[in-house]
């Protein structure tokens, strides 16, 4: 395998564990609250990663010495972002909450050009994030009825759109400033700091968790630990990368929402295809594939 086809190939990965995560959220919130139940899972997740990272001097030695990045990202990408992703997405309707998390791709584009000058927005990814877009919608009309008019649904699209905002600057930061970090050490840390941080504002904002908990609850509980442990490593390994770009990587993303409506056709009673749905997911598939056809080889690490 390529370079090029090797870091599509563990993207494409990334993003598969990534469309599990809507599913086993849904399920997990049936029984916790969310910021208990995302503190709870970043620390599982922390702690997963921590035995394949460095020997322990090692690892309190590169933690000591970007501390800066490790914070950055633990308030962007795991604070910021779920924080105001949780609460967001129970403000507005599912059909639109799915769109304005879709548009990630399209967020990171503008600001990967604002924050990187060799990651500038061209006529090509244009292009590819306008059909993403397009696709993304369908498949969301597809499967439910867009309602949008409420103030409190204007807030919660705000809110996922900052949230999105975090997470495409917390990737650039990972592309340019953790060079020096191993990933698993950046994604273990920032991930069960996150978490402990996440589990300790749950308890007076939301109370003392109410168990005992089903086994369905820890079953999602630990599939989506397992599932971020290993997708984040992943990707911030693919974000240090020499001349893979951020906006370009995250493309990629718009292969989530395709996984999760089949996923949801698997799993989920009465759910089924729709014309839409399909439509979208064929223009979502083309446009990527017309995309890396015609882009450069990506060096490898």
């Amino acid at each position: 395998m390529n370079n090029k086809g090797n870091t599509i190939f563990w993207a494409v990965i990334a993003c598969l564990l990534w469309s599990t995560a809507y599913a086993g959220i849904k399920l997990g919130l049936q029984f916790d609250t969310p910021f208990h139940f995302a503190g709870a899972r970043f620390i599982i997740s922390g702690l997963m990663i921590l035995p394949f990272t460095e020997k322990p001097a090692l690892f309190i030695r590169m933690v000591r010495e970007n501390w800066k990045v490790i914070a950055w990202v633990t308030a962007l990408q795991f604070l910021v972002n779920y924080s105001l992703f949780y609460q967001g997405l129970t403000l507005v309707p599912g059909a639109l909450g799915a769109v304005i998390v879709g548009s990630q791709p399209l967020v990171t584009a503008v600001v990967a050009s604002i924050m990187h000058d060799e990651d500038k927005l061209n006529r090509k990814k244009i292009i590819t994030i306008i059909f993403g877009i397009s696709g993304v919608i369908l498949i969301s009309a597809g499967r439910q009825a867009f309602k949008f008019g409420t103030a409190i649904e204007l807030l919660g699209v705000l809110m996922i759109l900052i949230g999105n905002i975090a997470t495409a600057t917390s990737n650039v930061i990972v592309s340019l400033k953790s060079k020096g970090i191993n990933p698993l050490v950046l994604s273990s840390s920032s991930m069960f700091i996150g978490g402990v941080i996440l589990y300790l504002v749950s308890i007076p904002v939301e109370g003392r968790p109410q168990g005992p908990f089903p086994l369905e609850y820890w079953l999602s509980l630990l599939w989506l630990s397992f599932m971020a442990a290993t997708a984040f490593s992943i990707w911030f390994k693919l974000l240090q990368r020499p001349g893979v770009r951020v906006s370009e990587l995250n493309l990629w993303k718009f292969i989530i929402p395709v996984v999760g409506a089949i996923l949801s056709w698997l799993l989920i009673p009465n759910e089924h295809p729709e014309w839409l749905t399909i439509s979208g997911m064929i223009i979502i598939t083309v446009s990527l594939i017309m995309f890396y056809r015609t882009t450069r080889e990506i060096p490898a690490n």
